[in-house]
């Protein structure tokens, strides 16, 4: 099967159903070799999962990097796959022997900094999405506003969103700019539904932007967890999996997440290519209101008011 592709705004990128998350890639064997990583991406492709997702940190400022050199030995079109990637969090580590404590920094130097570090990381001219990772409680509009527009006009980044970032943060940097933030990245899944009840989707959807949904299926403990609320999740996964019929709780908990109409985007952070395969599957799977609803008083613990 080959998935589909949607729009994350009017005027924002054309991006694969789902995306494939790079942030753990270098504790994968196979993602470790850059000839072997080629090869995933290439396989990505065939699959029509043709957005991938980075940030500056990940991997301890190492996986942008790697994933460059993978590029290359790819040597396909550059156009056939779009980079998302982040910037504003300062990590304490040993290739930053500058940062005394972990904190943000939106200043119009690091934006323009970093993005010309990733785009000499992945060895591209243009960089498809650039998100600002966390919101940050010394950012100035103003500034953050004017770094996004240089970067923008100058060909280095085609589109701009933001990360985590509550409905009055983006607001109040939407309100600087004159070209849209394109999408939220935010953390949902059957586990985390705070956007859901906390304006976060409200807003998604009234701007028209799709999210994107990092950790989309809760982490490990969606398959592995001992809380009675994780087993509870479990167990109606598992009986709407077993309604529909040859389905697994991954893909039903996927589903899920698609089913909400603001058309949430999944990265899913598998370093296996066949896992992404069977996630794929999600894609063509439609929950039914009682389905959907049945998922969301398990997570939440009661029938709806």
């Amino acid at each position: 099967m080959t998935i589909g592709t949607q729009t994350l705004h009017p005027q924002g990128p054309e991006v694969s159903r789902l995306v494939w998350g790079l942030m753990l890639i270098l504790e994968s064997e196979e993602g470790r070799d850059p000839q072997r990583l080629a090869g995933m991406i290439a396989a990505c492709l065939e699959l029509g999962i043709t957005t991938f997702d980075h940030a500056d940190i990940y991997g301890g400022y190492r996986v942008e990097a790697h994933f460059g050199a993978a590029l290359k030995a790819w040597g396909g079109d550059r156009s056939r796959l779009q980079l998302v990637t982040k910037c504003d969090l300062m990590l304490v580590t040993e290739g930053r022997p500058q940062h005394r404590i972990k904190h943000y920094d939106t200043s119009r130097a690091h934006i323009l900094a970093s993005v010309d570090q990733s785009l000499s990381n992945f060895g591209t001219d243009y960089i498809d999405l650039l998100l600002i990772h966390r919101p940050d409680p010394l950012l100035d509009a103003d500034e953050v506003a004017a770094a996004l527009e240089s970067v923008c006009s100058a060909g280095k980044v085609r589109y701009i969103g933001v990360s985590n970032h509550t409905p009055s943060q983006l607001e109040l940097l939407q309100s600087r700019l004159n070209r849209p933030l394109v999408t939220n990245q935010i953390k949902l899944s059957v586990l985390h539904m705070e956007a859901l009840h906390d304006g976060t989707l409200d807003q998604a959807q009234r701007l028209r932007i799709s999210p994107m949904a990092w950790s989309p299926l809760g982490g490990i403990s969606l398959f592995r967890g001992h809380s009675e609320r994780e087993q509870r999740v479990r167990a109606a996964l598992q009986a709407v999996a077993e309604e529909i019929g040859g389905v697994d709780i991954g893909q039903v908990a996927l589903a899920w997440l698609l089913r909400h109409p603001t058309r949430p985007v999944p990265i899913l952070g598998t370093g296996k290519v066949e896992r992404l395969h069977n996630f794929a599957r999600a894609t063509e799977i439609t929950l039914d209101r009682q389905h959907w609803f049945s998922l969301w008083e398990a997570s939440q613990g009661h029938q709806v008011p």
